[in-house]
């Protein structure tokens, strides 16, 4: 599915990826089935009790803290006739009973209570397979809580690579921790699940896609003569990748802008000083002034920009997919700088924001144009090729998703 010629820097992906059937149902195996996936922050757990229920790799998940404080990650199945146990969304609960028969799980998974108890061997709820089901394996970095249903697959860490480093850089943002602020945003886009993975990393689009953004810059940010981005990207192992770069536009973490006002500037020096007393005046810099669109393979996005967005996306049909997006922010700021870093996040990464909407019009003129692919049936992904350090508006990110998700579906079975 890709043809790769570094001398001649070709590097072509086949349209057929975003559009047959048989690739998706590999990539449920190969990709989903196998890699280690984002269930969900820590933060939203603060209380033993509290409990999310999500839906990641096409199962169903409750991730819950026990009474001790440990965190869980359940298959949200009934041990009995398979029923979804739990059918909130989110809550406080002391157990999960299921509404069919009436089983009574602990937060720990183990069956505590069933009707007509008699009628079952006396070790029968203590047996493994009564209570509801661990993922296979479950493990967090940073606050950053991670699922797999590949019992053999690397550690967290191992497979994370790279991508620690830049996890490190926005979890340093805090004294205190970082959380996740307020709900869900939900939509879905007509369009192939990897073009958002390329999208979320792409800088090559900005400067056209997202030039009403950026004129918007020049007319409310200080009248600011020049809005151009500048930075580099980075292969960081396992498929994950990362763009940094300068941007003129406000960091609540702690960039100011003229538009913030004198109140403004007194809070975003107080944090950056913070910042310094911290990490030392170069991370400071890097934290506060530089930012970061990171995808982490397959499917998990950290924006890392004028506000901080967690994202993660998946098919449900070749052409369609579902996704859900987080806002996180240190759980100490101000409210000063929360409103303005919601304002941000709205103002552009939201569904209804500068960004979004640019984005999802492209991704679906995408698909749309793949109707064509037996005429014109490769996407090029060449830009930079050759290049010693590769520029933010390059496209070698988006090679290191491709080169893994190509050994993922086909090399390791060969």
């Amino acid at each position: 599915m890709l043809v790769i010629d570094k001398e001649r820097h070709v590097f072509n992906v086949a349209r057929r990826t975003f559009v047959d059937p048989a690739i998706l149902e590999a990539e449920r195996e190969k990709i989903f089935g196998r890699c280690w996936l984002y269930l969900g922050h820590t933060s939203e757990l603060a209380k033993p009790g509290d409990f999310v229920t999500r839906q990641v790799g096409g199962r169903h998940i409750i991730f819950a803290r026990n009474p001790k404080g440990e965190l869980r990650a359940l298959l949200n199945t009934c041990a009995h006739r398979g029923a979804k146990v739990c059918r909130e969304r989110a809550g406080n609960a002391k157990s999960f009973q299921c509404f069919y028969h009436g089983w009574i799980f602990g937060l720990d998974g183990n069956l505590r209570n069933l009707p007509d108890e008699e009628a079952y061997p006396a070790d029968f709820k203590a047996r493994s397979t009564s209570g509801l089901q661990p993922v296979p394996r479950f493990d967090t970095y940073r606050g950053f809580a991670f699922v797999c249903f590949d019992a053999d697959a690397v550690s967290l860490s191992d497979y994370l690579a790279g991508a620690k480093e830049y996890i490190d850089i926005v979890a340093d943002q805090s004294d205190l921790g970082m959380a996740i602020v307020g709900g869900t945003q939900e939509y879905s886009i007509r369009a192939n699940w990897k073009l958002l993975a390329e999208n979320s990393f792409d800088g090559y689009h900005a400067a056209t896609n997202h030039a009403t953004y950026l004129d918007y810059l020049k007319n409310t940010n200080g009248g600011l003569a020049n809005v151009a981005l500048k930075g580099v990207s980075h292969d960081l192992g396992n498929g994950h990748a990362v763009v940094e770069y300068s941007a003129p536009w406000g960091r609540p973490v702690a960039q100011w802008i003229p538009m913030w006002g004198d109140q403004g500037k007194v809070e975003i020096d107080a944090i950056y000083e913070r910042l310094v007393e911290r990490h030392g005046k170069e991370r400071a810099d890097r934290i506060a002034t530089r930012n970061r669109n990171l995808v982490i393979f397959p499917n998990l996005v950290i924006n890392d920009i004028m506000a901080i967005t967690v994202r993660t996306f998946y098919p449900t049909a070749p052409d369609f997919m579902l996704i859900n997006a987080w806002a996180l922010a240190p759980a100490e700021e101000s409210k000063w700088a929360r409103e303005y870093r919601l304002f941000n996040f709205l103002e552009f990464l939201g569904p209804g924001g500068f960004a979004t909407p640019d984005d999802v019009e492209a991704l679906e003129q995408c698909q749309r144009g793949y109707a064509n692919m037996a005429e014109v049936g490769w996407n090029d992904m060449s830009k930079g090729m050759g290049r010693e350090t590769p520029s933010y508006d390059d496209e070698a990110q988006m090679r290191a998703f491709w080169a893994q998700w190509n050994q993922r579906i086909f090399e390791a079975a060969a």
